[in-house]
């Protein structure tokens, strides 16, 4: 039988921390399990909302498989998560190499360039809509007009949807990046770089073999945080290109996995449905996040 004197003094130890710690529990078993939990039984039913759920196993996942739509805003989201992720970083490492310094005016370009990440969301986007409209009240097409051309339907032409989505995700997150390279360039030794020019390295070979090493974990760190932002982009196609009766715009060319699942819960009040989107679009992110990992710490052993 279990002594119960280590289980006595431990309470007695940690009792009060334990107390302490029983609000926050409350409120994230409420808030945050309960809702996962809740979502993941909603994914094997149908419902409406109104309705009792009626369970039906896999038949929501069945059906997603067989779904164009649900395909066609997977490969939307393939396509600009690769784009956006891949440019933000090149462009947010190029950022806090050209403005690392410690001068005022370095300073005050690394805050132009991050303002974007703490404005409002929903601000950008209007903003972007503003810029992007299609008559000549357009930032854009008043420029196109002024430089003799002629106005461009920026939000009704397919082909140009997914580069404008990108174009408008690295620009609002490139300085997020920018702040955590910034960060991490200061992080390196002076010593090493010295040491390189002594032995006659050149300026690429120094940035190849100690500062991209040495960047590893925050470069990680940014496009696992990147796949995850992208994957859950909402507040662009569903304030820039959404349609009255289509929320992908138009011919769905901006048609993204999170809108998608936000028209079937919410549009159409499939929520066992939606629910079973939510569950795909998690597995997605948490593979790719854990791939990505596992690569890191991989190269880090190299």
């Amino acid at each position: 039988m279990a002594n119960p004197a280590p289980l006595r003094s431990r309470l007695r130890r940690y009792g009060t921390s334990y107390t302490m710690l029983l609000p926050f529990l409350g409120l994230f078993a409420a808030f945050l399990i309960w809702p996962l939990a809740n979502s993941l039984y909603l994914s094997f039913t149908t419902f409406d909302g109104i309705n009792p759920a009626a369970f039906t196993g896999l038949d929501n996942f069945r059906d997603l498989a067989r779904d164009a739509r649900f395909l066609h805003a997977l490969r939307n989201t393939s396509v600009y998560v690769v784009a956006s992720v891949l440019l933000g970083t090149l462009l947010s490492l190029g950022l806090a190499l050209a403005f690392n310094g410690s001068g005022w005016a370095h300073r005050v370009m690394r805050t132009v360039f991050f303002l974007p990440s703490v404005t409002s969301s929903i601000a950008l986007m209007l903003m972007w809509k503003w810029v992007l409209f299609p008559s000549d009240v357009g930032l854009a097409n008043t420029i196109v007009s002024r430089l003799g051309g002629t106005a461009v339907a920026w939000l009704a032409t397919p082909g140009l949807t997914i580069p404008i989505l990108v174009l408008m995700s690295v620009w609002g997150g490139m300085g997020y990046g920018m702040v955590l390279y910034v960060a991490g360039l200061g992080s390196i030794p002076q010593e090493y770089y010295e040491a390189a020019e002594i032995d006659g390295a050149s300026a690429w070979r120094r940035f190849r073999h100690i500062t991209l090493p040495l960047l590893r974990p925050v470069t990680t760190y940014v496009v696992v945080t990147g796949l995850i932002g992208a994957f859950q982009v909402f507040e662009a196609v569903y304030i820039v290109f959404r349609g009255t009766n289509n929320i992908g715009g138009v011919l769905d060319s901006g048609l993204m996995i999170v809108p998608y699942l936000y028209d079937q819960g919410f549009t159409h009040f499939k929520l066992g449905y939606a629910s079973a989107i939510a569950w795909v679009l998690f597995l997605i992110i948490f593979v790719l996040s854990l791939v990505n990992l596992r690569l890191g710490r991989a190269m880090k052993e190299l």
